[in-house]
């Protein structure tokens, strides 16, 4: 009995730090936002967790729409037609189980969706493999904006991110001359307009960004042109921390600036409340379903207000800014 007690004692440290750990773990299992990611970014009313259940959900749906069910390999059969060959040799089977393991563990960071940690309260990042993050959004919204179906309720946007680069100046500049060709490079053009955010970032400049951006637009043709009202193109602009997220949108004001809570309205509905397409004001216009939502809503409204964060305005701009 005496030597079981501080074996009992020993075990005990290591199950309550190997708890600690695991709290302590990051959102999005240690992954982060950065450079060259791909994806869809995506803002929430407060409930992060149950944000990432709904776009795993929602875009699981429409990527198999879209581009068929995910293919997974077979390794795990061949790997256990091999241990079945291989009995006799335990520690060889042994072996072969671990680098199964170790392949299902890298296969599942290469999966079609994979949540990481974006930067930002509120705001859920999906990195996407294999996919137009702009079509299948476009998909999701048009389809939603037809059937008025809501789908979701914690979410809030939802903005294709189609490339990445460091929130510097000259990064950004450099990047965007190549990014903006499929769509404005002559003899590509269209109207177009700007919306600028910045999130836990304060030394980029709006004005600058935006007169930088539409400067290069101008640039690739001069037949490019800018249109507040009714714009081809949408150039989203997403700064989180010192990322830059880009992404060039179609029906952006037709879609209620890609707000899944506006888009399923009735346009009746929202010439009742035409001011709730904001995305802040959309936290307050959505009507809480339960109690816990109604707390929520609450808390958006707070966080919104208490948030040092750039909040751009059209503020004489020849470039609309959300």
């Amino acid at each position: 009995m005496a030597a079981a007690e501080p074996a009992a004692r020993k075990r005990r440290p290591k199950g309550h730090f190997a708890a600690a750990g695991r709290a302590k773990r990051p959102r999005g299992g240690g992954r982060q936002l950065e450079a060259g990611m791909r994806g869809i970014l995506i803002t929430c009313n407060m409930n992060e967790r149950k944000c990432v259940g709904e776009a795993y959900s929602l875009l699981g749906e429409y990527g198999d729409l879209l581009y068929g069910p995910e293919q997974f390999s077979d390794h795990e059969e061949r790997l256990s037609g091999s241990e079945r060959e291989e009995d006799e040799d335990d520690v060889e089977a042994a072996l072969k189980k671990e680098v199964g393991q170790i392949r299902t563990s890298t296969e599942q960071k290469l999966r079609r969706f994979q949540s990481v940690e974006s930067g930002a309260n509120n705001v859920v990042f999906i990195r996407t493999r294999g996919i137009e993050p702009e079509n299948l959004v476009h998909h999701i919204l048009k389809d939603m904006h037809a059937t008025k179906k809501k789908k979701t309720r914690v979410i809030l946007r939802m903005l294709p991110i189609s490339g990445t680069c460091k929130a510097f100046m000259e990064d950004m500049k450099k990047y965007a001359e190549t990014f903006f060709e499929p769509w404005f490079k002559a003899p590509n053009k269209g109207t177009f307009q700007i919306v600028y955010k910045a999130r836990n970032n304060s030394h980029m400049s709006r004005e600058e960004v935006i007169k930088e951006l539409a400067g290069i637009v101008g640039s690739l043709n001069p037949e490019n042109k800018v249109d507040l009202n009714n714009p081809q193109y949408t150039i989203v602009v997403e700064i989180i921390k010192n990322v830059c997220c880009l992404s060039v949108v179609r029906d952006y004001i037709l879609f209620r600036k890609y707000n899944l809570q506006e888009v399923v309205k009735s346009n009746k509905d929202t010439q009742q409340n035409p001011s709730a397409l904001t995305e802040d004001q959309s936290s307050k216009a959505v009507k809480p379903e339960t109690e816990e939502d109604e707390k929520s809503s609450k808390e958006v409204k707070q966080e919104n207000e208490n948030h040092s964060e750039t909040e751009a305005e059209s503020k004489g701009n020849d470039v609309l800014t959300v």
